[in-house]
C-alpha cells in the first residue's frame, strides 16, 4: 500500500502493518512519521526495539537473523532498519524481498530511507514492501501544498487561520518546514486557540523561507509572478551565485524550445529524465507563448551569461529578473504599479 504522509494517522488507527518504509529528504515529516509508527507500536505491545544502521559494510544477513531471533522476554518487537542512501543494493534487495514474503508475526519492520529515484520506486524490493505493508514517500510541500499543510497543522492545534494568515505563514516559511511548524506552535502558545488574523500572524511569524534555484525555475514555468520574484530576491539575499540561477532558468528554457520543436514529447521526456508534475509545467509553459518567443529567451540567456562573466555592461540580477518575468509570460506589466516594483527590484 502506498500512502501520503497525511494518510498515515488514519491508517495506523486501523492497526499496524508488518512492514513500513518511509523515504525522503524532508526531515520533519520523516521524523514525525517514524514517531507515529513507534508510538502506535508501543500502544499495541511492541515494547522491544532494535536498530540496524546500514552502511557500506553492513551484513544483510543480520536482517534475517534479527527476524529469526526470539525476544528474550517474549515481547513483541519493533525492528528499525535505517538506510540513509536509499539504495539497499543487490544483497539488500534480496533480503527485503525475502523478509516481505513471510514477515515474523511478533515483529514490525520500520525502514527509514533517504530519497529514492524512480527506478528504485519500481524495483522488486519496493514492490515487495508495497504488497506486504506500507510504502510512503515524503516530499517537501511547496506553493499550495505548503498552505494546505499549514492549514491542517494549525487546525490540529486548535487554531482557525484566515486564508490571508495562512498564505503569509506559507510565504515566510517556504522551503523550511521545521520553521513553519515552530511558527504554528508559537501562535498556539500566544493565542491559545481560535481565529488567527493576518495581523496576528504578521506580528508573530518571522521570515524563514529558504529557496533554491530549482524552486525559481518551477515558479517561472508555472506562471507564478509573485512567487517567482520573491524566490529570486531570496536567492540574491542568501548569496546565491547568479551563474547557478541562470543555469536553472536556461536549462528549462532550452527544454521548452525542444518541446516546441519535436513531435514526440514523451521520448524527449524520457531522454531528459523529466517525470511527474514537471512534465505538466514544461508543457504548459510551451503553450503559453510561440516558439520564437522562447528562442528569444534562449538568446537572452547567452547575453546574461556574458554579462555575468564581465563581457557586457549592466546588472546581472536585474537581467535575471527580467528573464524570469518573461518566462512567466504574464500581462502584469500592464499594471504600472507592478511595473515600478519590478523595475526597482522591490516586490
Amino acid at each position: 500500500m502506498r500512502l501520503k504522509p497525511e494518510q498515515l494517522a488514519s491508517t495506523l488507527g486501523k492497526g499496524l502493518a508488518p512492514v513500513y518504509c518511509i523515504s525522503g529528504d524532508e526531515p520533519l515529516q520523516l521524523q514525525e512519521a517514524a514517531d507515529a509508527i513507534r508510538a502506535r507500536a508501543r500502544e499495541v505491545g511492541h515494547t522491544e526495539r532494535e536498530i540496524l544502521d546500514v552502511d557500506g559494510r553492513f551484513d544483510w544477513g543480520r536482517l534475517a537473523g534479527s527476524g529469526g531471533n526470539l525476544s528474550l522476554f517474549g515481547d513483541r518487537r519493533l525492528l528499525e532498519l535505517r538506510v540513509p542512501s536509499g539504495k539497499p543494493g543487490k544483497d539488500g534487495s534480496r533480503a527485503l524481498v525475502d523478509w516481505c514474503k513471510q514477515p515474523p508475526e511478533d515483529t514490525v519492520l520500520l525502514i527509514s530511507m533517504g530519497r529514492i529515484d524512480s527506478r528504485s520506486r519500481d524495483s522488486a524490493w519496493a514492490k515487495a514492501i508495497d504488497r506486504a505493508g506500507v510504502f510512503m514517500q515524503v516530499w517537501a510541500p511547496n506553493g499550495g501544498e505548503l498552505s494546505n499543510w499549514i492549514n491542517r497543522r494549525m487546525r490540529a492545534a486548535g487554531l482557525e487561520p484566515q486564508p490571508e494568515a495562512m498564505r503569509l505563514i506559507a510565504e515566510r516559511n517556504e522551503g523550511n518546514l521545521l520553521a513553519a511548524a515552530q511558527e504554528v506552535d508559537k501562535l498556539r502558545l500566544l493565542l491559545g486557540g481560535g481565529p488567527v488574523t493576518v495581523e496576528a500572524a504578521r506580528a508573530v511569524v518571522a521570515d524563514s523561507a529558504r529557496y533554491n534555484v530549482f524552486d525559481l525555475a518551477e515558479a517561472a514555468l508555472a506562471g507564478e509572478i509573485r512567487r517567482t520574484l520573491r524566490i529570486l530576491q531570496g536567492l540574491r539575499e542568501e548569496g546565491e551565485q547568479p551563474t547557478l540561477v541562470l543555469w536553472s532558468l536556461s536549462r528549462d528554457i532550452r527544454l521548452v524550445c525542444r518541446i516546441t520543436a519535436v513531435g514526440r514529447v514523451d521520448e524527449l521526456f524520457r531522454q531528459e529524465r523529466v517525470f511527474g508534475a514537471r512534465q505538466k509545467l514544461l508543457g504548459q509553459a510551451a503553450r503559453r507563448a510561440d516558439p520564437m518567443a522562447w528562442e528569444t529567451l534562449l538568446r537572452d540567456c547567452a547575453r546574461i551569461d556574458r554579462l555575468i562573466k564581465g563581457a557586457g555592461e549592466g546588472d546581472a540580477w536585474q537581467a535575471l529578473r527580467e528573464l524570469a518575468v518573461d518566462m512567466v509570460g504574464v500581462d502584469a506589466l500592464n499594471d504600472r504599479r507592478l511595473y515600478r516594483r519590478l523595475s526597482t527590484g522591490v516586490f
